[in-house]
């Protein structure tokens, strides 16, 4: 018995021995990989955001190494996003500085030649009407830059309620007759017959319907607009369709983006952010909005809501 209690012993200690030398070296291959953890932290920290920790799945520290890659990966997204959007927002300045400079000058000019009396009797009657329509053009540029800051800050809110869109958009389309008619626009409106029952703000959807209509009389050059209401599948659908010189397919994926202005879709006259307002407004309201053309034919912006579900109507 004693030889046998003997040898249990041994084989306890040994097997103690061999637990304490495999701990000891798992403890010091975590040591060594929370060293390295920290300073792969360190560099990161340093601006160098594309390392990551590696580790191997039996690893004791995989997870926590798994984690912080993980973390990392977001906040180098993050700072792209914020670098991307720094550079827009510098670009957004420089453009509107431009855009607001050369118009006030223009204006200045007319006003001073008017109050130096450099021009008289007629002349001076036209300057001055030039010069108004410089203020009101001015007035328009300010709304759209106002409206587009407010929607991408904490200060546009939505009152989203239940809508029967189809009479809704025969009261903004009645108000557009007589500009069709000023500005001799051939114009067809189709609007569904029967109810189109939708969950909306009616504020955003008026400026979203008068936003495309807006930019086929300022930029499409077209002669003829049409302008649908009509159902497709659980969805209501808006187009605005034109046959003014269209968009270059090259120009297509970009129309929506802000400051973005086509070459021959667009006239020099416009801040380059109506249709980047109209996307954000239809997004916001759970919609879609896409756009079609073929250049010198015609142009077909489509906007879709889902209709109201019955429960809630």
């Amino acid at each position: 018995m004693s030889i046998l209690l003997f040898v249990a012993v041994i084989v306890i200690a040994v097997a103690a021995v061999i637990s304490t030398i495999l701990l000891y070296r798992k403890m010091h291959n975590v040591r060594l990989k929370l060293n390295d953890i920290s300073e792969t932290l360190g560099d990161i920290a340093q601006g160098n955001s594309n390392l990551k920790i590696l580790a191997k799945p039996s690893d004791m520290t995989s997870i926590i190494c798994y984690k912080i890659n993980d973390i990392v990966h977001e906040f180098r997204e993050q700072v792209i996003g914020m670098k991307k959007t720094e550079e827009a927002n510098g670009q957004l300045m420089t453009s509107l500085s431009h855009d607001v400079r050369t118009p006030l000058t223009t204006l200045i000019g007319y006003l001073d030649a008017v109050q130096k009396g450099i021009v008289v009797g007629a002349e001076r009657e036209e300057y001055i009407e030039t010069a108004r329509l410089r203020a009101h053009d001015m007035k328009d540029y300010v709304d759209v830059l106002f409206e587009w800051f407010k929607l991408n800050s904490s200060e546009e809110t939505f009152t989203i309620q239940h809508v029967e869109l189809a009479e809704l958009s025969r009261n903004i389309l009645k108000d557009w007759v007589p500009i069709f008619e000023n500005t001799r626009l051939d114009f067809d409106i189709d609007i569904y017959e029967k109810r189109i029952e939708v969950n909306l703000d009616t504020d955003a959807y008026s400026r979203i319907l008068n936003n495309l209509i807006q930019n086929v009389i300022s930029h499409s050059r077209a002669t003829h607009v049409k302008i649908r209401v009509s159902l497709l599948a659980a969805n209501v659908m808006i187009a605005v369709v034109d046959d003014g010189t269209g968009i270059p397919k090259q120009d297509l994926p970009h129309v929506f983006e802000r400051l973005y202005k086509c070459d021959m879709a667009r006239s020099e006259k416009g801040s380059g952010l109506g249709l980047s307002i109209v996307q954000q407004l239809v997004e916001k309201m759970g919609g879609s909005i896409a756009v079609k053309s073929e250049q010198y034919q015609r142009t077909e912006f489509i906007v879709q809501f889902p209709l109201a579900d019955e429960k809630t109507c």
